[in-house]
């Protein structure tokens, strides 16, 4: 069974991953166990993996006809994989979370419920970790980045890191793209006027692989990013709600009333 032959699923859930071959199948099963009894798809975005993530997910996609793996050539980053995670998505609603086994998908459903209950004002319901599995050095790196970036964006955001979010796929696609935006989406969901929720999740131990986030591309690039969604955010203009006037609607002028400056344009209409 294909995608195509299926009725569109009411959530997709968005996993990119880089070489996490040994997560894969305990996640999708994961997965499948907390959307039990809904319409959901899972995309896999396999960002330029040079182990076994491929195999693994064609393995398991002989089975599982909601599973999708969506293929970069090379590894483009996190922003660029969730982005064509969500282009291909084919429900309203979208999950993610990271590859690796530390978020628990338990927490969707709740997630879900949230935004629903919240809308259409609700633009994101965001998980913040209060249980980190990481290096006192790390934490520290997370640590400086959160309170700049909070000082900066005035988000209310503790923990913009945690990948396990839920939002509206139209809310995503209409957000400024770069490299490093998955940091940012509190702060710039919040630019196009939608309030955030909150849900404490637990970060679970990584059971394969290693990180792909190391110590030179994580604070220092992560400064400059936050310099750039800052000037995003300062030059935010209210959007205008445009509405087409239609003649017929115009009680004056379908009355047959005209001012002296429109008079000739009156006429010719």
């Amino acid at each position: 069974m294909s995608p195509n032959n299926r009725r569109d699923p009411t959530v997709s859930v968005v996993v990119p991953v880089k070489d996490e071959a040994g997560n894969i199948a305990p996640l999708v099963a994961e997965i499948a166990a907390a959307l039990q009894g809904r319409d959901f798809e899972v995309i896999y975005i396999n960002d330029g993996s040079r182990d076994a993530t491929e195999q693994e997910l064609l393995g398991l996609m002989a089975t599982c006809p909601w599973l999708r793996q969506i293929r970069h050539e090379k590894s483009f980053g996190k922003s660029a994989a969730l982005r064509s995670g969500v282009i291909t998505a084919r429900a309203s609603t979208i999950a993610t979370l990271d590859g690796d086994c530390q978020n628990d998908p338990i927490v969707i459903p709740t997630m879900i419920a949230t935004l629903d209950a919240g809308a259409p004002r609700l633009g994101l319901v965001a998980g913040q970790r209060i249980r980190r599995e990481a290096s006192a050095f790390r934490k520290l790196q997370s640590r400086i980045a959160n309170r700049l970036r909070r000082a900066l964006l005035k988000d209310d955001t503790r923990d913009a890191g945690c990948a396990i979010r839920v939002f509206r796929r139209e809310v995503f696609l209409s957000l400024p793209y770069f490299d490093g935006l998955d940091c940012f989406l509190p702060a710039l969901v919040r630019r196009e006027g939608f309030d955030i929720s909150y849900v404490d999740v637990i970060e679970r131990p990584r059971r394969h692989g290693r990180s792909n986030y190391g110590v030179s591309n994580r604070l220092w690039i992560g400064i400059l990013d936050t310099a750039g969604a800052w000037w995003l955010i300062r030059r935010a203009k209210r959007v205008p709600h445009p509405e087409e006037v239609i003649l017929g609607a115009n009680p004056l002028r379908a009355a047959g009333y005209c001012d002296v400056q429109a008079r000739d344009a009156c006429n010719s209409g």
